[in-house]
This record gives C-alpha cells, structure tokens and sequence, in this order.
C-alpha cells in the first residue's frame, strides 16, 4: 500500500511539471508580445522594459526561465521571489491574489459536496428501496427536473424568488465569517450551495439508485436475507457500500472540478472566488495567474484520483494494492 501510495506522489509531481511546462510555453514562449509590456502598462520606454526583463528573468534562456520557475515555486520567497510570481496586470504577488480566492472557492465546494451527498444519497436510496413505487417515480422525477436545469437559470431563480421576492435570504457576495459572524457567512452562501446541491444531487440520486438496484439482485444480498440479517443493516452496510464504488468516482472528479472553479455559480452569486480570477487573466492575458491556477486545478484532479484509489480499498475488500497473499 505505501509502495503503491509513493509511486501516486511521484507521479502526481511528474504530471504537474508537465502540465506546468506546456503552460508555460503558452503563455511565455508562443505569444508574440513581450510579456514584460504587460507588466510596464502605458507608454513603457525601452530601459524599463529592459529592467522588467531583468527583474522577472525574461532576458534569459527559455529553459532556464523555467527552471527558475520551478526553484520558486518550491522554495518560495526563500529568494526573495513569492513561489508564483508576479501579476502582470495588478502586479502583486500571485499567491496573494490566490490566498483569499481560494477560500472563497473552498467554501462553496465543500459546503455543495456534503449537500448534495446528503440529498444524492438519500434520494437514491430511497428510489431503490422502495423501486417502482410512487416515492421512486417522484424522486426520479425531481432529479430529472434539475438534471435538465441550467445551472445559472437555478442561480438566477432562487435570487429572484427569495431574494427580491420573498427577502429570506441574501443577495450576491461573499461575506467572511471572521468580519461579519457566522450567520452572515451561511445567508450568503446557502443558496450557492442549494443550488450546487440540485444540480449535482440529481446525479448522484440517479446513479446510486442504479447502482443499488444492481447491487440489491447480487447473490450475497439474498444470502445476507436469508440469514436474518435486519433490512436497514442489509441495506446500510453491505448494499450501499457495495454501490458507492462508482459515485466515489464521480465525487473525486467533481470535486476536483470544484476547486479549480466553479464560474458559472460565481458569476450568478458574485462570488470572488478561483473561477471568476481565472476567466479575467485570460482575457487581460495574466500569464501568471492562469498559470497558477493551472497548476492548481491539476494538483486538485490528480489528488482527487489519488483519494479515489485510497478508498477504494476501503469500500471495496477486493481491491488491493501491492499483490494478494494466498
């Protein structure tokens, strides 16, 4: 298992300075324009563009412009550099501009991951248990409703209806627990996490009844039946377990998906978060921001399949890693 565990890491560092190199050779190799005139602004004269080279290391080799990205970026300011360098357009250090976008990012992720599990698992349960039934066709129903719903129509309803009709909630931005209390942090952000919750939760309820309804005709579940074993622990400790292989999958890839940026409920909800930055430095052409969350939209899709592979050997008694013992 750790053997298997050391060789994930090693790879996921392998992936992430690929990915870092092709990105860095969009946005500073291909490019015509002379990054540095980004970071000059107006009106530059030639001996600032020269010092600006000199400054962020554009007057050297290619390949050594990323190598010194690399050592930064594991080091830090061990040099004097912050690890991601500099924006081009705001021209502050990119881990700050990162820093309170991630938790922006984070909050909405988590907060809609563990909703829409308690939703996507609870319907799908229930459809499967109680099959063809006027509970399952409801359930199906609703997660075929909000399947079919646009993401940013769900955003723009739920600001409507209980925003500026009803006024139970509130509008758009993001408030910091630390600055405005609990309360004031949740009424912000509960509905983008209702409506992350809908949308995904319908997938979730639909592949988990799927899944289950495989599960429920395997012959170790009649064999459990037949041995007495209680329904409720029948279906919570060996059916749904047993389904959870597949909506695991899903999760990680998703939840990955979510740290990287979720634009289109940041932009209804304007939440300043990954996914707002990310779309503004591609179209001002910050090639340092996009490449930092590049690389962090990476680390995330690889960490996700590497949590993914960790439970499976939890979930799954079947699968190991490292060889079977006889």
């Amino acid at each position: 298992m750790w053997g298997y565990f050391l060789r994930r890491v090693l790879w996921l560092v392998f992936v992430l300075l690929v990915i870092a190199a092709l990105t860095y050779v969009i946005y500073f190799v291909l490019p015509p324009e002379n990054p540095a005139l980004l970071f000059v602004g107006k009106a530059p004269t030639p001996t600032v563009i020269a010092q600006v080279e000199r400054n962020l290391g554009l007057d050297r080799p290619i390949w050594e412009q990323y190598l010194l990205f690399v050592k930064h970026l594991f080091f830090g300011d061990r040099y004097g550099w912050p690890g991601l360098g500099y924006s081009y357009v705001s021209h502050a250090p990119v881990r700050t501009l990162l820093g309170g976008r991630i938790l922006v990012t984070m909050s909405l992720a988590v907060g809609g991951v563990l909703l829409w599990l308690f939703m996507g698992v609870s319907i799908g349960v229930l459809s499967a248990v109680r099959h063809r039934s006027l509970a399952d066709r409801i359930s199906m129903g609703f997660a075929l409703f909000f399947v079919s719903a646009p993401v940013f129509w769900l955003g723009l309803v739920f600001l409507w209806l209980f925003t500026y009709k009803l006024g139970i909630a509130a509008g758009t931005g993001y408030e910091s627990p630390g600055t405005y209390g609990l309360f004031g942090w949740l009424n912000h952000m509960i509905m983008p996490w209702i409506v992350l919750a809908l949308l995904y939760g319908a997938w979730y309820a639909r592949m988990i009844r799927g899944s289950m309804l495989g599960v429920l005709g395997e012959e170790f579940i009649r064999t459990a039946r037949a041995k007495g074993m209680t329904e409720r622990r029948l279906i919570l400790r060996h059916a749904l377990r047993a389904s959870l292989t597949p909506t695991v999958t899903m999760l990680g890839m998703d939840l990955a998906g979510l740290v990287s940026g979720t634009v289109i409920v940041e932009q209804v909800f304007n939440l300043q978060g990954i996914g707002q930055l990310a779309i503004q430095s591609v179209f001002t052409g910050d090639g340092p921001v996009v490449l930092a969350v590049t690389l962090l939209a990476s680390f995330a899709v690889v960490m996700a399949n590497l949590l993914v592979d960790i439970l499976y050997a939890f979930l799954d008694p079947r699968v190991r890693y490292g060889g079977t013992k006889d």
